[in-house]
């Protein structure tokens, strides 16, 4: 049971920050805007997030302080994608190079800012964020151990932020606005709907949501940033695609892709893997090798939006 619970919690700390930041690909990429720059927005994010937890932990601690981090790192990546909804939809760029011109940027620009201020590049935090038992929740026989000790407030956070997106996405006006502007731009368009500012909420949704999947990322696993976020955000793109751009099938992908995650990096504290004797070089690629076979074999049934990528040109109608 030991094992069972640690893989779990092992499980929840790398699906939570896949499942937010493949959510806010969604709404990007629903709208009609490709964002491969996720990987950027999350280091910007993080980055943001640590450096604020970085400078208040003297005066403050535990999850007040990791809610402002959450907040501030939400804000960021907001913001940073604004760069690419501005050259996607006003300068109508090819949105892969857009993405990809980000993506580089952001751990140049995080590196050079954090030597800059502290002379070294490592962002150092203090874990006082971990919850070892959940008040009365953890105390619930086998599911306790599981969800409710030695948890993140950010796992509960996560599964808040996807249920509300998922929501909206799929029952509310704006979701149908949204869904619309990346199927026929122009139909929406002669109904009254500004395409250019669905599209302008899609990828700044998407841009909150990865800033916040960075600082998730890093919290729970790690006591400083180091201007990666181990390709996380390419990682959250194959959620996306697996999941068929849904939310109900980016939920399943994103634990799919979590557990292969788990099993490759907490393979030595599970007995079986540990006697099997397999070079750790193995484990390390056994993700991405998933990663790559999924998507082989799920890019043929494709439902991608049919106005994803094509810049729309409200003139030309």
């Amino acid at each position: 049971m030991d094992i069972l619970s640690f893989i779990v919690q092992q499980t929840m700390f790398f699906a939570i920050p896949l499942l937010i930041v493949a959510t806010g690909g969604m709404y990007s990429e629903r709208s009609g805007v490709i964002n491969i720059a996720l990987e950027g927005i999350m280091v910007i994010g993080a980055f943001c997030g640590i450096f604020f937890i970085n400078i208040f932990q003297k005066s403050m601690s535990g999850q007040g302080l990791l809610l402002l981090a959450i907040l501030i790192a939400g804000i960021s990546g907001g913001l940073f994608s604004l760069l690419h909804a501005f050259a996607a939809i006003n300068m109508k760029a090819d949105q892969t190079i857009s993405g990809t011109a980000l993506n580089m940027f952001a751990p140049a620009f995080v590196i050079f800012t954090a030597r800059m201020i502290q002379k070294i590049q490592q962002v150092q935090f203090t874990d006082t964020f971990r919850i070892d038992a959940v008040p009365v929740l953890s105390s619930i026989p086998v599911i306790g151990d599981m969800f409710f000790k030695k948890a993140y407030i950010t796992t509960y956070i996560g599964l808040l932020i996807f249920t509300f997106a998922a929501f909206v996405i799929k029952y509310t006006r704006f979701g149908l606005r949204l869904r619309a502007c990346g199927e026929h731009p122009g139909a929406a368009d002669s109904v009254g709907v500004n395409v250019y500012k669905i599209r302008y909420a899609g990828v700044v949704i998407s841009g909150v949501l990865a800033g916040i999947g960075g600082l998730v990322f890093v919290v729970p696993t790690s006591t400083n940033f180091n201007g990666t976020v181990a390709g996380y955000g390419f990682l959250a793109l194959a959620v996306l695609i697996f999941g068929q751009w849904r939310s109900n099938k980016i939920f399943f992908a994103a634990f799919f892709f979590a557990i292969m995650k788990t099993l490759a990096s907490a393979y030595s504290s599970i007995p079986v893997l540990k006697d099997l004797s397999i070079p750790s070089e193995f484990y390390k690629m056994f993700p991405y090798i998933v990663t790559l076979i999924v998507l082989m074999f799920s890019s043929k049934s494709s439902q991608a939006p049919k106005a994803e990528g094509i810049p729309y040109d409200k003139s030309s109608r």
